[in-house]
């Protein structure tokens, strides 16, 4: 097994990552003036939005149509629109930027006419510029996240003109072209709430994500993991679940993030034995998973605030338990696969020193000032500026990580040029709001729900489940849960249950989608790197990750696992049950339970017994606890029965 590189001066191993590496492969790489330019407008951008947001606000729509100019210049820049060997920007791509800018200018130069006229009495140029800006997004999103989402948003616009012909639920009167593009190109759907949380929240934490990495803050947090977790058996694992779930809870792609870590973590668990599928696809799932973890949820918690009203400090306090009950779950199926490699962590002499680690312990700061400032009712922007100005600061304390101005210009620049595809995406997600805003298409959903419920309420979750999937295949988190939200929570709060509970549980699979076969965009990206098939890369995800299926419904039911019940006891007996339920559930997925390979029976009793477990009550603990005995008898016949060289290679140290 060949080992990792280390710096021989702090025996920290390098994670440093080229950039270069991780630019995807349908970027151009800019040089000379267009380089230069490309700089200035991404620093300028990323100033004006700090700017902005703590010092001068101004109108939000002229401050989002800003947002999606500087997205638009700097997209059409850097991704070509079809395949080329040529990094030169071609003339037609100055055209569109051109016309980008001159559709931002028309909404600011004509702001106050158009609150009042766009989609009831627009005028032929608000028409065609509102259907040039909407090209565009269309065209950036295409360029950026390829055709998936602008296929499905297609097909919404489509349904705005088909309506009239369908019959059911789906009949609507039909819109003109002029109404429908200019009421879409508006707060009402591109510039409303998908593109006002890519403006305040999302850009700030990506920014914040890119002084973190330009800092070496990012670096210390994956050293750090590596301290505690690269010596256990199947370290490197491990560590790409810490790594990857910190990382993923700022970045607010899980695909961006799985490039991002496991360029790391993928071939370190490759070369300490994993096989290929399994490292890929536990870098996917904690990728994903990372986006479940508060107090920044990859910006999900902050579209759930926007989106519901409901404070933010509820919502993270909320997502505490049901994110770790994840991470508890994935860390037990890699420990498992450890076991049954019987695979060893990576020598002490190989990893980050914990005097190293103390020593640059203050490099926590800026996500622990965060932290505090979040929960302690500071904003979200404040907190956010604090952390970005924290990490520069602590920068300098040290020759190491100390930031010079060129660094901060690339954090700038680094921080625009990761916010693209999202701005992108978002942008596009407004499209489909838009669309179930105007057509009442979503008040439809929330009727077949309701229909549904009468007959029985878990079908109806099971049935959500399957939209909430559905509508996020092949779109990032942030997309799939703001349509999600507009088309599956509505109808389970209209079946009686409270906003928080179901807009959590759609933001679940909005976020397990990218786990989800047959379009699991994390673990395909996963595939890629550690070069294995992306189909089945993605159903050992889904299995890895099995346990976010299952939680929603619980915490449905269980009101303890959001931190929702004034019966503490309750919650802590709910929360130990359901840890040793999760871990039961890694033994039946993972075939090996009580020292032993697990046959299908055993697999199938300790599956019925996590359950048991997970579910919160008295009753399913005692059936549960009466599953396992018999699990443990029958694994221990089969112990007993096994050659003795059999149970060595599972008696492994820690």
């Amino acid at each position: 097994m060949s080992s990792p590189p280390t710096d021989e001066t702090t025996g920290k191993i390098d994670t440093t990552v080229n950039e270069e590496e991780l630019e995807s492969s349908n970027t151009r790489t800019l040089t000379g003036w267009v380089k230069k330019t490309f700089t200035i407008i991404a620093v300028i951008g990323a100033i004006f939005h700090l700017y902005i947001l703590n010092l001068h606000p101004i109108d939000p729509w002229v401050f989002r149509s800003t947002h999606l100019v500087f997205g638009l210049v700097l997209g059409l820049m850097l991704y070509p629109g079809w395949r080329t060997k040529s990094n030169k920007v071609p003339i037609i791509d100055w055209i569109l930027i051109i016309i980008s800018i001159y559709v931002g200018y028309y909404i600011f130069a004509n702001l106050e006419q158009l609150i009042f006229r766009v989609g009831v009495a627009p005028t032929d140029m608000d028409v065609y510029v509102a259907l040039a800006g909407l090209l565009l997004v269309f065209e950036i999103t295409r360029r950026t996240s390829g055709w998936v989402l602008p296929i499905i948003a297609s097909v919404f616009v489509v349904y705005v003109f088909a309506g009239p012909y369908l019959p059911g639920i789906l009949h609507h009167t039909g819109y003109s072209v002029e109404r429908f593009v200019t009421y879409i190109y508006s707060l009402n759907g591109v510039f409303g709430v998908t593109l006002a949380v890519s403006s305040k929240y999302i850009i700030l934490f990506i920014i914040f994500g890119a002084f973190l990495q330009k800092s070496g803050v990012g670096q210390y947090f994956i050293n750090v993991a590596f301290s505690i977790a690269g010596g256990l058996r199947g370290g490197p694992a491990k560590v790409a679940i810490f790594s990857s779930g910190l990382m993923g809870m700022i970045n607010g792609t899980s695909a961006g993030n799985v490039v991002a870590t496991g360029s790391l973590t993928i071939p370190l668990m490759k070369k300490t034995g994993y096989p290929s599928r399994f490292a890929a696809a536990t870098e996917a799932t904690a990728s994903a998973g990372g986006q479940l973890l508060p107090p920044i949820m990859g910006a999900g918690a902050f579209l759930m605030a926007e989106v519901t009203g409901i404070p933010y400090s509820e919502i993270i306090i909320a997502a505490i338990i049901p994110a770790v009950l994840y991470f508890i779950s994935v860390y037990f199926m890699v420990d498992f696969q450890a076991i049954k490699e019987g695979l060893r962590g990576l020598p002490r002499k190989q990893l980050p020193s914990f005097k190293y680690i103390i020593k640059k312990v203050y490099l926590f700061i800026p996500v622990l000032l965060l932290i505090v400032m979040l929960v302690s009712g500071f904003s979200v922007i404040f907190a956010g500026t604090a952390g970005i100005i924290s990490c520069f600061i602590l920068s300098l304390l040290s020759k190491e990580t100390r930031m010079s101005i060129k660094d901060l210009i690339g954090a700038f620049e680094l921080g625009m040029r990761d916010s693209l595809q999202l701005i992108a995406i978002v942008a596009c997600a407004g499209i489909i709001v838009g669309v179930i805003s105007l057509t009442g298409v979503g008040q439809r959903f929330s009727t077949m729900l309701l229909s549904i419920a009468d007959t029985n309420i878990f079908l109806a979750l099971l049935f959500a489940m399957a939209l909430a999937v559905l509508l996020g295949m092949g779109m990032p988190t942030t997309a799939a849960y703001a349509v999600a939200a507009s088309t599956v929570a509505p109808g389970l709060i209209n079946i009686g249950m409270e906003p928080l509970f179901a807009h959590m549980f759609v933001f679940y699979y909005a976020v397990i989608s990218a786990i989800t076969p047959p379009v699991a965009l994390a673990a395909f990206a996963a595939a890629g790197i550690s070069g294995t098939n992306p189909m089945k890369t993605g159903v050992k995800a889904f299995q890895i990750g099995l346990a976010a299926f299952i939680v929603p419904f619980v915490f449905v039911y269980s009101p303890e696992l959001l931190l929702q019940s004034e019966n503490i006891m309750g919650t802590i007996l709910a929360t130990v049950t359901a840890i040793i339920g999760v871990y039961l559930l890694a033994a039946a997925v993972q075939a090996w339970f009580f020292g032993n390979k697990a046959g299908w029976l055993s697999r199938l009793i300790l599956l019925g017994a996590s359950l048991m477990f997970i579910w919160t009550g008295f009753q399913t603990d005692i059936i549960a606890i009466a599953l396992v005995v018999i699990a443990i008898v029958i694994q221990k016949a089969a112990k007993n029965s096994n050659p003795p060289h059999s149970e060595q290679k599972a008696d492994l140290s820690q």
